[in-house]
């Protein structure tokens, strides 16, 4: 099975070619005899019930420096000329993510979009794991300086963060003693309209925070992440280093809870934060990332099954 794959991304020039899921699915695809286009999302277009896109029929190749060529650009009829499209643009999560995921809706009963755009858009990281809450550390969603007091209070030190933030970015912890909560708060208030997620701290994260990939609800592999020196962030875009891992009985309990649910939405390609192998604490679904990190360790090829479930889901539509 030969598919025409428009991958929706960043640009191509920036990435970390070592490290960056996109490219590892791109070169897996491209190893598939699949053919590749790369499109910016600010370049889709509607009209008529169409939706196109200025795109680049791309190849690409593991060298540093020289890992893509791009053809002449192309018009592509998202709808009628591509079997798959990956949406695959990095956060932040806002109105230009979502509005992809409107234009992306309107086709995806001719194409498969991956991740399905609908549930993408319904489904923010730190919102859908409040669906799972008994797996949760204390968790609570505010604006409010005296709400946020009363949380302290109870929990002793807590996290702040921002709802739809990325990346490990803006995370604030607070100790007991609660100096500057109310600055952050203010900040927090001032920077994003949104209410802020503050969570009880949990030491556990120095033993790290694991990212485990679940590829159409099954589990496909897992790292963890160490915070650096000095850190309470274990992402590896902060500094964070990773190394192998094995899942604890109750990580293995909260992948069989998600699994159904993630496959009936069509997160096909999912990646969930566990801390101290007993705390869910995130579900990402618009730009998930690990997987060569966990090949690396474990020695699979995490890109061939999200392909491998691509193509199942392909065939099953065309059927």
């Amino acid at each position: 099975m030969s598919l025409v794959v428009a991958v929706q991304m960043d640009p191509l020039d920036a990435i970390n070619i070592a490290g960056d899921s996109t490219f590892a699915l791109m070169l897996s695809a491209q190893a598939r005899g699949h053919r590749l286009f790369h499109y910016a999302p600010e370049d889709l277009n509607y009209s008529d019930g169409r939706v196109w896109t200025r795109a680049h029929p791309v190849s690409v190749q593991r060298v540093e420096g020289n890992h893509f060529r791009f053809e002449d650009p192309v018009s592509l009829d998202l709808g009628e000329e591509a079997d798959v499209v990956l949406m695959r643009q990095d956060p932040p999560f806002d109105l230009g993510y979502i509005t992809a995921t409107h234009l992306l809706e309107r086709i995806a009963d001719r194409t498969l979009v991956v991740n399905d755009p609908a549930n993408v858009r319904n489904a923010p990281e730190k919102v859908f794991v409040l669906d799972y809450a008994e797996f949760m550390p204390p968790t609570l969603v505010t604006r409010s300086l005296d709400e946020a007091r009363a949380f302290l209070a109870k929990h002793g030190e807590i996290v702040i963060k921002p709802l739809h933030g990325n990346g490990g970015k803006a995370i604030f912890k607070v100790g007991s003693d609660g100096a500057n909560l109310s600055s952050l708060i203010e900040v927090f208030n001032t920077a994003w309209r949104e209410p802020h997620m503050v969570q009880a701290f949990l030491p556990s994260v120095a033993q790290g925070d694991k990212r485990i990939v679940l590829v159409d609800g099954e589990i496909a592999g897992a790292i963890n992440r160490i915070p650096g020196e000095g850190e309470i962030r274990s992402n590896l875009a902060v500094g964070g280093s990773a190394a192998k891992a094995e899942l604890t009985e109750r990580e293995k309990q909260i992948c069989a809870a998600l699994g159904p649910e993630l496959k009936k939405r069509g997160l096909l390609f999912v990646g969930i934060d566990v801390i101290g192998g007993e705390w869910l604490t995130e579900i990402n679904v618009t730009s998930p990332t690990g997987i060569v990190a966990i090949d690396r360790f474990n020695g699979t090829d995490t890109a061939a099954l999200i392909w491998q479930a691509i193509e199942r889901r392909v065939a099953e539509r065309a059927a």
